[in-house]
């Protein structure tokens, strides 16, 4: 070998030794930075699964929360129609409407010929249906009997006389034309 050839190689040698010595703590550096970058990504993976975990247990509470609230106000509902019922009972009993709830059979004679046995609508004892109250109830026989009478007030009147609106006159119907659909 000759002087030049060793020499080229002593120069490339070191020039990689130099490069090696140069790019190696760069390298390392990378390294470093490369598995930091992967643990940094492993904890987000794991911070962030961790929240999806959290916020599903949450949406989960949320939803049972919602239905718990639901079977609240259906029950709330429930508890303002019972309320209602008694207050619409309280009334009857108030008009004396429910005096039958309130005698037991074997109390109808001792009961006899008063307002609670009398029959009808005559609350106040006079003989006489009380219609003004009835009418105020809106009960239904009432508004059966005064439809009754408006119909028969109607059929009186001289509209009903008259030829209806739509009559057509049978001669000038067509029945040779064919019916298309």
């Amino acid at each position: 070998m000759t002087t030049g050839a060793i020499i080229a190689i002593v120069v490339v040698a070191l020039i990689i030794i130099a490069l090696l010595a140069f790019m190696l703590p760069r390298m390392r550096s990378r390294a470093r930075i490369q598995k930091r970058e992967r643990e940094l990504q492993q904890r987000r993976e794991t911070v962030a699964g961790e929240h999806r975990a959290e916020a599903d247990a949450r949406e989960r509470q949320a939803a049972e929360a919602e239905q718990r609230a639901r079977i609240a106000q259906r029950e709330a509902e429930a508890e303002r129609a019972q309320a209602q019922l008694h207050q619409e009972r309280a009334g009857l009993h108030e008009r004396g409407m429910a005096d039958d709830e309130l005698i037991e059979d074997h109390e109808r004679e001792r009961f006899a010929g008063t307002s609670a046995m009398s029959p009808g609508t005559d609350r106040d004892g006079d003989g006489v249906a009380d219609h003004r109250e009835s009418r105020a109830n809106g009960t239904l026989d009432d508004d059966y009997q005064r439809g009754r009478r408006d119909e028969a007030i109607d059929e009186n009147t001289d509209d009903h006389n008259r030829p209806a609106r739509f009559d057509r006159d049978r001669s000038t119907e067509r029945t040779d034309s064919p019916q298309r659909f």
